[in-house]
């Protein structure tokens, strides 16, 4: 007797045919030598192989939220007292280029506005650099948004510069240390063995306390959770373990193909148009980045690569792939994102709210 639910039994099939697809994706940009081939080769194959098989094409959060850990733990690993102590001398210049990187994302959002006609409210939630969850929920709860097109727009944004960020670290203008400092990562790959016995320990430490987090609704719990409780138990003097290549590789994988299937072009109206502008908005985006980038080199010794990882307006999992796979400064990175990423979670939505209150009473003035 078959004991699987029927939506459980339909899903297999489904990621049978997802995870060939990603996997070929990932091997073809490894055998061409594009940059973080594990990451953006699932990405692209995931994009077409799911708007062409549809219902036939499945990647559930879960495998996400594994992923999700693995890359928490890494981001742990980084997070040392010497990291930390780093990190708190950062703190003024994280506070300048969050608020500069904010002020760019309003400007943005102006601009796209007048350019397209879209009323400021769904212009700026496009263009804010937050969550994807959490930017559609907040659309979601302010009347008169543009719900589609604010998903639109994230998730264009999103694949822009998870696609854009390599390739310029990768490029003449940050040099060869990016290739060199790959190359190196590979070549001093941890073993399978050396993960034991100490693995025994965090890999369920990780696994309980994301589940903990989301239960709490903590912000993006299966990545910071696993990262704050990996740095503090080895805070302690509990010897934290390299991960294997291929087990990184996997975490990779797996987050590269459900990014590349939130981009629905199907479901769009005007799609020449609205992909337009929100390809117009991300570079522009970019663009104002790469600016902020020399700013804080010119302010604090910083890598230029490290600074464009830490002031990407991307998803800090994604970044903390690319900073781990070049062997830039993953603290510095995973400092200036986890602070922009909790100050967006906290700060962000009253703020918007009251901006948006704000001007929905200025309407109606006008309107008597």
């Amino acid at each position: 007797m078959n004991t699987l639910k029927p939506a459980a039994a339909g899903l297999w099939p489904r990621l049978a045919a997802a995870l060939p697809i990603s996997l070929a994706g990932a091997l073809l940009f490894e055998r061409l030598g594009l940059p973080v081939p594990w990451l953006l080769g699932p990405m692209f194959a995931a994009l077409v192989g799911s708007n062409l098989l549809k219902t036939r094409y499945a990647w559930p959060s879960p495998i996400r939220n594994g992923a999700l850990i693995v890359i928490g733990y890494t981001i742990g690993l980084a997070l040392t007292g010497q990291a930390l102590r780093a990190m708190g001398s950062q703190v003024p210049y994280m506070i300048l280029m969050t608020f500069l990187l904010l002020l760019l994302c309003a400007g943005i959002a102006y601009v796209i506005g007048r350019l397209s006609g879209t009323d400021f409210k769904t212009s700026l939630l496009g263009s804010v650099p937050g969550g994807l969850s959490q930017i559609v929920v907040l659309a979601e709860e302010t009347k008169g948004v543009d719900l589609t097109l604010v998903t639109v727009n994230q998730v264009v944004r999103l694949l822009l510069i998870v696609v854009s960020i390599p390739l310029l670290i990768y490029s003449p203008l940050f040099g060869e240390q990016a290739g060199a400092a790959a190359q190196a990562a590979v070549r001093a790959d941890a073993s399978w063995s050396g993960l034991f016995p100490q693995a025994l320990v965090y890999a369920p430490l990780c696994v309980i306390l994301a589940l903990l987090g989301q239960k709490v609704r903590f912000p993006t719990a299966f990545l910071l959770c696993p990262a704050f409780g990996t740095a503090l138990l080895q805070a302690t003097g509990f010897q934290a373990p390299e991960l294997p290549h291929a087990l990184t590789a996997a975490a990779q994988l797996a987050l590269g193909t459900y990014v590349g299937t939130l981009l629905k072009p199907a479901q769009m109206q005007h799609k020449v148009r609205t992909l337009s502008l929100c390809l117009l908005s991300g570079l522009m985006l970019i663009a104002g980045s790469f600016g902020l980038t020399v700013l804080l080199t010119k302010l604090q010794p910083v890598a230029p690569a490290t600074a464009l990882l830490s002031l990407a307006p991307g998803g800090m999992d994604q970044m903390g792939v690319i900073a781990h796979s070049i062997g830039a400064e993953l603290s510095t990175v995973t400092g200036y994102q986890l602070f922009r990423t909790f100050f967006i979670f906290f700060a962000i939505p009253p703020l918007l709210r009251m901006l948006f209150r704000y001007t929905d009473r200025r309407e109606r003035k006008g309107d008597i």
